[in-house]
């Protein structure tokens, strides 16, 4: 009989192997820990017992209810119509830049990453409502292609982030905490692609289009198109103020989003029938769902990876190799990267976080900054060939009007800047860590 350890080993291929033949993760996960547990044990109902008791306190915490709220604030804010108003306002007030409108697309983004935290949404969204403009106005197509799905992995760095709910759940981190610690580094990221589309259309001008991008605006209109958001943009700073100054749990926070949310839907003057507000709860359903089963079954995968001694054991001989630790955290990066080339990131956090955390802390580095890391790494991996989630889902918003290899081709340059501001962020611990430390 095989010991623990190696039992445990010999489950992290078997689920792998599973993935890639199409299995859905959650399942894999489920039944790799029902066996696995099984063998170590030697008793089918102890084994089943065990897990059963792990499902229910994977979701029994007052806590999770984050999930569904925040969930539902990003489908009431989509619904009344915040993408279109958050950018047409950039658009209107960086038009007459060169490369403006792209610029006005990263803000934008970033925006509205602080509303739904779902980076396929974002990238969906804008698909729809960037790319038509960014043609209109003869910008390149790659590089508008690059610029909306670059831009779109805001979503999951910007607070409020499902990644970051899904990281905390699994570290015990406090999630609060991480999505304060997410707003720094969404904000560098924010700037470093807004200054790499600027220095891309200074040196290669045909990339920005060759027209003027809005008419000359009074003060009177810039100050309009300025403030015409004011709703969303009070509901982000009411969420995540909350936060940071103690007033709100995340869960609190969360159902403030939601009614804030579902107010923005009459503020706006967006028609809601019953039967829509119906889908819209059926989504969010939906949604809360898919998380929550793969919530369960990671618990459950983490119990068995704990009774194994593998986590342990894994640690200790990490954190025991003779090599400079940034050395582990970049082979940390490199497979994350290399997941998000097949995987999504929920998946990926779900897979990697039990046995990479706690090396990283062991290692001497800040909890939350290495979600920081990680979250950004892994989705930096959603835009790499060969099924970056990313670019698929951008694909789907668009149409056969364009094709993969062309979002791909458009995505490289954007790649390098997302890889120099994760240098940044690595760099430079202090800005996933400074604000959280306020609180």
């Amino acid at each position: 009989m095989f010991a623990p350890t190696t039992l445990a080993l010999l489950s992290v291929v078997l689920v792998f192997g599973l993935i890639l033949l199409g299995v859905h993760i959650g399942v894999a996960l489920a039944a790799v820990s029902v066996l696995t547990l099984w063998l170590i044990i030697g008793k089918f109902e102890v084994a089943i017992s065990l897990l059963q008791t792990t499902a229910y306190n994977a979701v029994m915490d007052y806590v999770f209810a984050v999930v569904p709220l925040f969930v539902l604030m990003g489908i009431f804010a989509t619904v009344a119509g915040a993408t279109r108003e958050l950018f047409a306002s950039a658009q209107a007030l960086l038009g007459r830049m060169r490369g403006g409108l792209g610029i006005a697309t990263v803000l934008a983004n970033a925006l509205f990453a602080a509303i739904t935290g779902v980076s396929v949404a974002s990238a969906a969204v804008f698909s729809k409502i960037a790319i038509p403009e960014m043609e209109r106005l003869n910008y390149d197509r790659k590089f508008s292609l690059g610029i909306v799905a670059s831009s779109a992995i805001l979503g999951m760095l910007i607070p409020p982030s499902v990644l970051m709910i899904v990281y905390g759940v699994l570290t015990e981190q406090a999630i609060g905490k991480l999505f304060i610690a997410g707003i720094l580094p969404g904000l560098v990221v924010m700037a470093i692609l807004a200054l790499g589309i600027w220095v891309m259309v200074l040196v290669w001008p045909r990339l920005g289009g060759r027209q003027v991008e809005a008419r000359r605006l009074d003060l009177r209109t810039i100050v309009r198109l300025a403030t015409a958001p004011w709703a969303v943009v009070g509901l982000v700073v009411l969420v995540m103020g909350g936060i940071w100054g103690g007033f709100f749990t995340p869960t609190e926070a969360g159902a403030v989003g939601a009614a804030g949310g579902f107010l923005l839907i009459f503020i706006n003057r967006q028609k809601l029938t019953l039967p829509g507000l119906w889908l819209i709860l059926r989504d969010a359903g939906q949604t809360t769902a898919s998380i929550f089963l793969l919530l369960i079954c990671a618990q459950m995968y983490s119990r068995v990876l704990t009774m194994s001694g593998l986590a342990g054991n894994l640690t200790q001989w990490v954190t025991a190799l003779a090599i400079p630790p940034m050395f582990v955290i970049l082979g940390f990066i490199v497979v994350f990267v290399m997941l998000g080339c097949i995987l999504d990131s929920t998946s990926i956090i779900i897979l990697t976080i039990p046995l990479m955390h706690p090396i990283a802390v062991n290692l001497g580095y800040d909890p939350l900054w290495f979600g920081i890391v990680a979250i950004l790494a892994i989705e930096i991996g959603l835009l790499t060939p060969p099924f970056g989630m990313v670019v698929f889902a951008m694909k789907s918003a668009i149409g056969d009007t364009v094709r993969i290899d062309e979002i791909f081709r458009g995505v490289f340059p954007f790649i390098a800047l997302l890889v120099a501001a994760l240098g940044i962020i690595i760099a430079f611990p202090k800005l996933s860590t400074w604000l959280p430390s306020l609180m």
